[in-house]
């Protein structure tokens, strides 16, 4: 079980391993597993765990919690109960030479039994000032000058994500691409505002 905010690594780690292992990485779609008719997820839930059995690889089911939520919450229906009851019932059956990898951004709605059926839970955060200077010195250092206020850069991009980051650190690019006859480097002040640009695209996406 991979725990954590979105753009921190979690799908990325379910490719790794399928890649060390030799695994194909089979991404399975709850919005498509999971439907309105009464025993129907369930039935699909079923297709699934049988191509585990039959296909070894890595299967990743991501935003988990649309399945996992926890079986007391409120607004929770019979059917949603169901389904989950299903998944835990086949998750305790499986033998298979397969690799079940979920990930959540809410473990917090997870259902309690659920972290029983997995045999290691790990958290991701969000990156700290030194892994943010990592980051952008990895996609950047080739474009800027020699002494570069790295540190200032990363205190401003505290809260990102590592992709949030990454994507900013290729904004500052594709603008300096744009500018290549003015400029042979790319200015802090370019990159602030790829960040600042991010950190609003993230706040509305998260409203």
């Amino acid at each position: 079980m991979l725990v954590g905010p979105p753009g921190t690594g979690k799908t990325f780690t379910a490719s790794v391993l399928a890649s060390e292992l030799g695994y194909p990485l089979f991404q399975v779609r709850l919005d498509a597993v999971i439907t309105k008719f009464m025993g129907e997820s369930s039935a699909k839930l079923r297709q699934v765990f049988d191509a585990i059995s039959e296909v070894r690889g890595v299967y990743f089911f991501d935003e988990f919690d649309a399945l996992g939520s926890q079986r007391t919450t409120p607004n929770d229906v019979g059917e949603a109960r169901r389904i989950l009851n299903s998944f835990l019932q086949m998750i305790e059956q499986d033998d298979s030479n397969s690799v079940i990898v979920c990930a959540t951004n809410h473990a917090e709605i997870l259902d309690y039994a659920l972290f029983r059926r997995f045999d290691d839970v790990i958290q991701y955060q969000l990156p700290e000032k030194d892994e943010i200077i990592t980051l952008l010195k990895n996609r950047l250092q080739p474009y800027v000058i020699k002494r570069f206020p790295w540190s200032k850069l990363a205190t401003q991009a505290a809260g990102l994500s590592s992709a949030e980051i990454i994507l900013a650190a290729e904004d500052a690019i594709k603008e300096l691409q744009l500018l290549i006859h003015e400029h042979k480097t790319i200015s802090s002040n370019i990159i602030e505002l790829a960040i600042n640009d991010r950190r609003e695209m993230s706040y509305q996406k998260h409203r």
